[in-house]
């Protein structure tokens, strides 16, 4: 974790505004030569954008639905006869209660905007509810969405959401029905020095592929919370990931340094050879621990959200800042958007399925920028730190 870090990630910043106070901020190290990141050219059948449709289309609903669950779903757990309520039932609950609860906590951090709500369905089970708010006081954008899908994948989005890239390891021949419920949420702020927040939890079944009847189901959770700044404070940055320490520690003291690291090495633009942000903790395809202890180490990380982000916001929204530094925002941003993409699990399999596109793409800023042949100069202090050098 850096030090105290006052200047923009990655690309050479902007002249401070003298209306900001930076003093408290301390320096990092900076190195003596100017270099420049070679521009590489970019392919646009590097995204695969045609669905192959294997869920059913929404229909839009005028009131949320107690559950979106098929009736088989919803009452015998298929792990423990003692459990009341299936692992799928629970996870609905909780995702829809986490969702509740950050959208109240973004309305009064907003003092006046409100969320725009869709809810949808589909005819053989499933549907989600998606919420957004744009344009308000304090957030530029921000998307929280819950969705409980059932489908058939085709052997590419399986692959997809197990991130096999290569499309040998784990790779099924045949369609794979499956059955996938998360939260999914991206709050981007107005003011350039409030952090964009990303975090997402997922609980995924697949049932026997049509061609291997008879096939073990498999389960697994996923899922993290990150940050990504443009502006980084060294108080924010402690307070972030110590709440995610603690939320991890609470289940197995090994789980905090795995997952930061997970999180590092996956919110990677490669083709740029840049971190996205400054990381939080990440986890996949999680299924070699009790069932019941990951379905509680879910919750307890989605019920952190607030408690690790929303006092950032409330220390960082007003302060003053200048045009200089929007565009600068501006400019991560477009990293940001390169990255879900190019790279994002999460949307590759939305697309490959055949998803609502509008909950996909919430993710998105409302608004980046793009320059022609940036330079990164190596006195910038977030040189040293994310290219390593």
């Amino acid at each position: 974790m850096p030090s105290a870090l006052s200047s923009p990630l990655l690309l050479q910043p902007p002249i401070t505004a003298p209306t900001l106070n930076l003093s408290p901020l301390l320096p990092l190290r900076t190195l003596a030569t100017r270099r420049r990141i070679a521009t590489r050219p970019f392919s646009p059948f590097a995204v695969p954008i045609r669905a192959t449709v294997a869920i059913e289309k929404e229909t839009p609903e005028n009131e949320r639905p107690e559950t979106f669950l098929r009736s088989s779903d919803d009452v015998l757990s298929s792990s423990s006869s003692s459990s009341p309520l299936s692992v799928r039932a629970r996870f609905e609950k909780m995702i829809r209660e986490t969702q509740d609860e950050v959208c109240a906590a973004i309305e009064v951090a907003d003092g006046g905007g409100s969320f725009k709500e869709d809810v949808w369905s589909r005819p053989g089970g499933g549907g989600g509810i998606s919420r957004v708010l744009q344009d308000g006081a304090v957030w530029e954008k921000a998307g929280v969405n819950v969705s409980v899908v059932y489908g058939v994948m085709p052997p590419e989005a399986y692959r997809a959401a197990k991130g096999d890239v290569g499309g040998n390891s784990g790779a099924k021949a045949g369609p794979v029905p499956f059955f996938a419920a998360g939260i999914s949420s991206v709050l981007h702020p107005k003011n350039p020095f409030a952090p964009t927040l990303h975090f997402n939890y997922r609980y995924f079944e697949t049932d026997a592929p049509k061609d291997a009847p008879g096939a073990p189901r498999q389960w697994w959770f996923g899922g993290g919370t990150d940050l990504t700044p443009a502006y980084i404070f060294e108080e924010d940055v402690k307070h972030f990931h110590t709440v995610q320490k603690q939320a991890c520690d609470k289940f197995d003291p090994s789980f905090y340094p795995r997952f930061k690291k997970w999180c590092d090495d996956y919110f990677f633009i490669k083709h740029r050879g840049e971190r996205r942000g400054l990381g939080g903790i990440f986890f996949d395809d999680l299924n070699d621990y009790d069932q019941e202890m990951l379905l509680g180490f879910s919750t307890e990380c989605s019920k952190s959200v607030i408690r690790a982000y929303m006092p950032i916001i409330e220390r960082r929204k007003d302060t003053p800042f200048t045009e200089e530094h929007k565009a600068w925002q501006q400019l991560r941003r477009g990293r940001y958007v390169e990255f879900n993409l190019v790279y994002d699990r999460g949307t590759t399999f939305g697309l490959k399925t055949g998803g609502r596109i509008e909950s996909i793409l919430v993710s998105l800023p409302l608004t980046a920028r793009w320059e022609y042949d940036h330079v990164i100069f190596s006195t910038d202090p977030f040189f040293f730190f994310f290219f390593g050098y």
